[in-house]
């Protein structure tokens, strides 16, 4: 037996309705919004990730899954989705059109990393990104589709986290002040981020050790060392939060794992998805687009998982959606009733019901075992004394009510009773 690769799962039948209640949900809420929808290509040039999301990153670094195709290019299956809008808005030109540009996507994502509760080496985001505004106003609706979503889920054991970490000029200031910070405990830093140490030193505060937490404990703040434009747009962001009464958590821990971001970053982190709790994490990236090749142009968005999002909901207890039910079981008892099964089930099926009909030539007994398994609604029996006068029994599987009907009427019955 060919097994399933590590870190993959499959979406079965009986738990697809899950994936669409989910989105649906997040589409309705984007299109409220009015964003629209994108699609960019699984795989990309490895050089977009290697510029965007930045060469001293773990996903770079670790857990990119890049091959050479058949003409010896560097090939990546996207580890995130940002960095392929943000070439999609140079390639496309969509930064000719009236800005903003507001886009949302539901995509995989690849990253070669310990498999997690709600994070696959495959799984799937739900992304925002706005190209186009430096507004501050921007920032929060940005946030306002995250909430949004929770809201309409259901969920309010989410707190809201925010940070600012700067432009590149006032965060240079920052990393300084933080290496001299930790210059002296250099040695008791972990491996990765004693790496990090000279590369992207901010990334330090995002280390997931606890010995480097506690070397962190009175570290130096971002927020200190904003110069007063970054100070003025947090202040501004903050403000907006508090004028609409969403509550939040300024968090100067909080700085995101791509190098891309600028400014505000912030996170959704809820307690239901075991250790890490980021449901929805994003912020301003106001250097991408022109670092993958275009002109400068501000921007800000964010990416939530939907495993993770899914894996909430049932922690919780919180609805899923449910899965479609049959509306009529078509079930021929008879050699004349198995000859017209297929062209009456086709009738309704074209009438908008959800049909379905015995593939396997089960006994009458058999059927309707089968259909309260399947959920019917109803199971339009097709016997021979019936047939004779055009007609059906038709059984309410709830009540279960049974009524001669005519063939020609079922589909009126039924809607009546939807």
């Amino acid at each position: 037996m060919i097994n399933i690769p590590k870190g993959t799962k499959d979406v079965i039948p009986s738990e697809s309705y899950k994936w669409h209640y989910i989105e649906n949900l997040v589409k309705s809420v984007a299109e409220n919004f009015c964003v629209k929808e994108i699609r960019t290509p699984t795989f990309e040039h490895t050089e977009l990730f290697l510029r965007g999301v930045g060469d001293t990153t773990d996903i770079v670094n670790k857990e990119m899954y890049t091959f050479l195709d058949k003409g010896e290019r560097s090939i990546t299956l996207k580890p995130e989705g940002t960095a392929g809008v943000a070439r999609a808005f140079i390639e496309n030109s969509i930064f000719a059109q009236p800005q903003p540009t507001k886009m949302y996507y539901i995509t995989p994502v690849f990253r070669y990393e310990k498999p997690q509760n709600g994070r696959l080496r495959e799984h799937h985001q739900f992304g925002v990104e706005y190209f186009g505004s430096d507004s501050p106003i921007a920032d929060i609706e940005v946030m306002l589709i995250a909430k949004s979503i929770f809201d309409k889920l259901g969920v309010n054991n989410i707190t809201l986290n925010i940070n600012s970490i700067g432009c590149p000029e006032c965060r240079a200031k920052y990393n300084e002040a933080l290496k001299g910070f930790l210059k002296d405990n250099f040695d008791k830093l972990c491996f990765t981020c004693r790496e990090r140490f000279d590369k992207n030193p901010l990334r330090i505060l995002d280390c997931k050790e606890d010995s480097c937490k506690q070397l962190l404990k009175n570290a130096p703040k971002v927020l200190d060392y904003l110069c007063d434009s970054c100070r003025e747009h947090h202040n501004a962001v903050c403000n907006g939060l508090q004028n609409l009464n969403i509550d939040f958590v300024v968090n100067p821990q909080i700085v995101r794992g791509l190098d891309y971001y600028t400014r505000t970053v912030f996170e959704f982190i809820s307690n239901n998805v075991g250790a890490q709790g980021t449901i929805c994490g994003g912020g301003r990236y106001n250097n991408l687009v022109e670092q993958v090749g275009g002109n400068a142009c501000p921007a800000v968005g964010f990416g939530m998982g939907l495993e993770r999002l899914i894996l909430m909901l049932e922690n919780l207890g919180l609805p899923c959606g449910e899965a479609e039910k049959i509306d009529v079981y078509v079930a021929p008892i008879c050699e004349k009733g198995r000859q017209i099964a297929l062209k009456f089930v086709t009738d309704l099926r074209s009438k908008g019901l959800r049909v379905e009909q015995d593939l396997m030539a089960r006994s009458a007994k058999a059927q309707m075992k089968y259909a309260n398994k399947l959920g019917a609604k109803y199971v339009a029996i097709l016997g021979e004394d019936e047939l004779k006068s055009d007609c059906c029994s038709l059984k309410n599987m709830q009540s279960s009510e049974n009524t001669i009907v005519k063939l020609d009427k079922i589909f009126d019955l039924i809607k009546e009773g939807k």
